[in-house]
């Protein structure tokens, strides 16, 4: 059986705003029988951590365009974007690049 791990996700550039302004989340996530990935947490974050305008975060199940994902400081792009499977201990950086409105 899979044990449920603490990961810290991090908000930065204004996409903390999305979630009530909090940059840093340490989150245990639910157990289930397959490694968590990238796809699945964006589902889970949409449902129970961001606070308004999930527009502003997703388009589709992944993060809109203008927001810079990093796994452990390794853009996710290196790393398999939604099918990288989170690894214990690791730490997700969702940064907006988007400015202005």
């Amino acid at each position: 059986s899979q044990i449920s791990v603490v990961h810290c996700f991090y908000f930065r550039g204004g996409a903390e705003l999305l979630f009530d302004g909090v940059k840093k989340h340490q989150v245990t996530l639910p157990c289930q029988p397959e490694p968590w990935d990238i796809r699945n947490l964006l589902k889970w974050i949409k449902q129970n951590l961001l606070k308004e305008r999930p527009e502003l975060f997703m388009q589709g199940e992944s993060v809109r365009p203008g927001i810079l994902v990093l796994i452990n400081d390794a853009d996710w792009e290196l790393m398999g974007e939604l099918d990288y499977k989170l690894q214990d201990q690791d730490n997700v950086l969702f940064i907006s690049t988007l400015h202005g409105g």
